[in-house]
């Protein structure tokens, strides 16, 4: 530490399925972590890409830490710590991390750093969600939010709702959250409200998605934001608007809340928003809702996207890396809602058969040996 202690670090990082290709996930430093909660995600990590129809199994990894009571050195010097320590279990054929809750690109570039001086050469691939110039994709930064909006899009066809005039609440407005405002805006939708982890505000008219993004960076909060008024993130959940996005942690939407939601349309751009009580409640009140290992996929599509470019030193554009988000996620929201309209279920329950039918299959056809 900074002071000249020293002090240790629980990490960890699992390795759920690699049927179908390396294992593939993000890593989290939390103070909350735990390693149930790693399984789960490594868990739901297999299934993202299975239904995303790319070549990942699923992985994910944490450090029980607080990034906010740790200076930039003491966390570089943990993240390299954390790397050396799970290198021989990582590679660009074996399992590639990626930045999560409390990482980012800088977290990324420290450990594609410490990866490579252990081999002896540069190795970009070993990652995703790396800064530009070190090698990463043009359109990561923004494509949890736009694949979120793909699905709204396809979304609205399937349900008879037109985006230009729609109305949406997000509850979480960090990366995800502020990305899907800002796009959707621009196909015409409108922000009626909005949460973080300080407070919730709405308005009876509209926000301007930018406009509540600059004034969060200016004083930490979208509480405050002129033209709002303060309200709970639970009547933020119970806002009347088409589109209800919840975009921040597990189980936001318990029975109670589910009661009371009024949006026609759910897109879950978190991780386990929805609890499966309050999945009960919104299937029998005609609620549909896009799953999160659907609509939070645009981030493992173009991390994907990004592995693709490294491993054969490409670098595409920007309009390129969007456009095959959108083929990829498009054609996995499609696999999804025939799935439920086939075999009469769920948009989730649907996304397991399609996902969980994948892995089975590639199990099946690998065989079991020795």
């Amino acid at each position: 530490m900074d002071d000249g202690g020293v002090k240790v670090f629980t990490g960890f990082r699992v390795q759920y399925n690699d049927a179908r290709g390396p294992s593939k996930g993000g890593i989290r430093y939390h103070p909350n972590v735990t390693l149930d909660e790693v399984k789960a995600l490594a868990c739901w990590m297999t299934w993202k890409c299975s239904i995303a129809d790319i070549p990942f199994g699923g992985a994910k990894g944490g450090v029980i830490c607080n990034p906010k009571e740790m200076s930039n050195l003491e966390l570089e010097r943990m993240t390299r710590r954390y790397a050396s320590a799970i290198a021989d279990f990582i590679g660009p054929y074996r399992d590639i991390p990626a930045p999560d809750v409390y990482t980012n690109a800088q977290v990324m570039a420290w450990i594609v750093d410490t990866y490579s001086q252990l081999k002896g050469y540069m190795v970009p691939e070993v990652v995703t969600g790396k800064p530009i110039p070190l090698g990463g994709s043009l359109g990561r930064d923004t494509a949890t939010g736009r694949g979120a909006v793909f699905c709204t899009r396809e979304a609205g066809r399937v349900t008879k709702m037109t985006l230009k005039g729609a109305s949406f609440a997000v509850q979480g407005y960090g990366n995800a959250g502020s990305n899907y405002a800002e796009i959707l805006q621009e196909l015409g939708g409108r922000l009626v409200a909005a949460a973080d982890s300080q407070g919730a505000v709405l308005s009876k008219k509209v926000i301007d998605a930018l406009k509540l993004l600059k004034h969060k960076e200016k004083v930490g909060t979208v509480v405050g934001m002129p033209g709002t008024e303060k309200i709970s993130e639970d009547e933020l959940l119970r806002t009347e608007c088409d589109i209800l996005v919840p975009a921040a942690l597990e189980n936001a939407i318990t029975k109670d809340v589910a009661k009371g939601v009024r949006a026609k349309v759910i897109v879950e751009c978190a991780n386990g928003p929805t609890t499966p009580e309050a999945d009960t409640v919104l299937d029998a009140n005609g609620v549909f809702v896009v799953p999160d290992i659907l609509a939070n996929s645009g981030g493992v599509i173009v991390s994907y996207l990004e592995w693709v470019q490294n491993l054969n030193r490409l670098r595409w554009t920007e309009e390129e890396v969007n456009t095959k988000l959108e083929d990829k996620i498009t054609r996995a929201f499609s696999d999804v809602h025939e799935t439920s309209q086939k075999e009469k279920v769920s948009m989730r329950t649907a996304a397991l058969i399609v996902g969980v039918g994948r892995v089975a299959d590639a199990i099946k056809t690998l065989g079991l040996w020795p």
